[in-house]
């Protein structure tokens, strides 16, 4: 099963060449007209709805609209018949004729007003400019497909060069998204990320119509957030300004709701913990204080500094986990919660009295058996606060060597290893599956690693001049290259999956894991690279005739990536700005039919 399979059943995406912008992601059917430009005038909102955060959405979308009055960088080309080598300087927008017809109105039809946003809720909408009305008509099921259409919109209707608004040419589109969890991952346990930061984050989501926001809180290196049952954890955060208050957290979910952005806190259990925890009761964790490497793999207790986990044993643990956790899902108003589950290292619970008690009363026991006991026990728990509840963990409880023999099946699986094999391992055991996988969607890769004293860096020669040796030292970048926007944009994640298995993937989140990001660079390593990520999960990388897309978005990310600038996200340059004003001079190929 392929992406084109399902973007078939809406139809193609056409174009026309006079179109300067097409919307990115790219809807699912976009119709554009050819009679030539409308003019845009001041936008009321009507329409059926009763909604505040409709009206404060366009409230927002006609503020951007007015104060940028957006010039998008060139013209792109027409999309279905791939020109060879289109280098032509476009035509000045200030040439462009328009009409004197004038869209005056917004008018917004909501069907069901009082849809929580939740997953799975229906996020279509359809969108229609006709010559010669005076209003623009949007309808939509619920609110949150109302959103998606004042963003299209938000990006379509720009400045003719000479102060007035238009839309280039009539366009209908009928929108929504392949897949209903679309998401990014923020750490703020390596590096604490401000309120400002994160807000900037989710700006870019929202433009992007990436819908989950996965929050990793904390991680063994800090607890960053306050929680009512002990607020003695935070003594583990960098800083007392590094903290998220439960106003702050809040205010984060407020924020992000706002722009149909759903919030997943993730509190990792019963790895990577030792922060806050401690604080409570230093047997709750064990090997704090070891040396997280040793020199000797073997006897590793981390896979980076510093060390801790959950003792699994411990009584005491489970009645920590449950006070956290309800503090937490009293905060967090989300059906899904994650829990974490990754990456277990058995060298610490050598540490844990506790643990090798446990095992010397029956030599039988496993470590896989210690992670069924975390399984068992931890799970009452989880699903204590209300059937409404639903869990995603980490592949690794599963799949990995020291996994736990008896999973439920109702747990969603994060897949982050192993491409293609995990994701269909998980699938056709019936788990429901988010696509993370590292070789494509890992986007903290590829700048070296975060510990020091590297010997694999003390490399003065290039043995045969081998270009892929790297001087000997890959420097802990275990999952190099950097995943630029084509290679996360060209991932078929559903190569050799069944159509039974492929039902089970709900979607695809790029992580980008702090050890080497902070409020500086968080923006540049989102984006605009998270966005072909939004477009992928959203319509797809291949049009209805099977073909990538990936050459057709080039134009598109450039100017995009313009545009998340000009709104305030920091985001990372693609290409020289030749490149944007003359598109495709820039292609490898002057065959721009080589993707397929």
């Amino acid at each position: 099963m392929k992406f084109a399979s399902v973007l078939s059943a809406l139809g193609a995406l056409t174009a026309v060449s006079a179109v300067q912008v097409n919307p990115l992601p790219a809807p699912r059917n976009i119709t554009w007209g050819t009679s030539g430009p409308i003019q845009v005038k001041q936008l009321r909102l009507n329409g059926h709805h009763s909604s505040h955060v409709i009206t404060s959405a366009w409230e927002r979308a006609w503020h951007t609209i007015t104060t940028l009055q957006w010039v998008p960088a060139a013209v792109e080309s027409p999309i279905v018949s791939y020109p060879a080598f289109p280098t032509a300087t476009p035509t000045p927008s200030s040439k462009i004729k328009r009409t004197h017809t004038g869209l005056h109105t917004v008018e917004v039809h909501v069907m069901d007003s009082d849809a929580d946003l939740q997953h799975g809720v229906d996020e279509s909408y359809t969108l229609e400019v006709a010559k010669g009305d005076s209003s623009i008509k949007i309808k939509a099921q619920t609110v949150w497909g109302a959103l998606h259409a004042f963003t299209t919109l938000q990006q379509i209707i720009i400045s003719d060069g000479r102060g007035n608004l238009i839309i280039e040419q009539p366009v209908k589109i009928k929108d929504a998204p392949l897949y209903p969890y679309r998401g990014i991952m923020m750490d703020t346990g390596r590096n604490f990320i401000s309120m400002r930061k994160i807000f900037e984050q989710i700006d870019g989501m929202a433009l992007s119509k990436l819908n989950v926001l996965h929050w990793h809180l904390d991680d063994a290196q800090s607890w960053p957030m306050q929680i009512r049952s002990y607020p003695e954890m935070t003594k583990d955060a960098y800083s007392a300004r590094e903290v998220y208050t439960e106003n702050d957290m809040r205010s984060v979910i407020s924020y992000a709701r706002a722009r149909g952005i759903r919030v997943i806190p993730e509190v990792d259990m019963p790895g990577h913990a030792a922060s806050g925890w401690q604080q409570i009761d230093p047997e709750i964790v064990t090997c704090v204080d070891s040396w997280w490497s040793n020199d000797v793999w073997e006897y590793h207790t981390a896979v980076e500094p510093n060390p801790g986990q959950l003792d699994i044993i411990y009584n005491k643990t489970y009645e920590a986990v449950d006070n956290v956790y309800k503090d937490l899902s009293r905060i967090f108003s989300d059906n899904f919660f994650h829990v974490g589950a990754d990456e277990i290292q058995t060298g610490c619970y050598n540490f844990s009295t506790h643990i090798t008690e446990w095992f010397a009363e029956d030599p039988s026991r496993t470590y896989n058996d210690l992670s069924q006991y975390w399984i068992d026990h931890a799970m009452p728990i989880f699903r204590s606060v209300g059937d409404h509840r639903r869990l995603v963990m980490w592949e690794d409880i599963v799949i990995a060597a020291e996994g736990a023999h008896d999973v439920p099946k109702d747990i969603i699986m994060q897949t982050w290893n192993q491409g293609d094999n995990n994701i269909k391992k998980l699938a056709s055991a019936g788990y429901d599956v988010i696509v993370s996988t590292s070789d494509f969607l890992y986007l903290d890769c590829g700048h070296g690693g975060a510990v020091t004293n590297d010997p694999r860096y003390n490399e003065q020669s290039n043995p045969g001049g081998d270009i892929t040796f790297n001087y000997g030292g890959n420097g802990g970048s275990w999952c190099g290259p950097y995943k630029t926007w084509q290679r996360i944009y060209d991932y078929d994640f559903l190569t050799n999956l069944t159509d039974s298995e492929a039902k089970h993937v709900i979607g695809a989140e790029a992580p980008l894991w702090s050890e080497q990001i902070d409020d500086v660079t968080i923006s540049s390593a989102f984006w605009p690279r998270a966005a072909a990520l939004g477009e992928l999960v959203w319509s797809g990388n291949r049009d209805a005739h099977d073909r990538k897309r990936t050459t057709e978005l080039t134009q598109r990310i450039i100017n995009f990536r313009e545009y998340l600038v000009a709104n305030g996200v920091m985001a990372t340059v693609l290409v020289p700005k030749y490149c944007a004003q003359h598109p495709h001079a820039c292609d490898l190929y002057k065959n721009q039919t080589v993707l397929g």
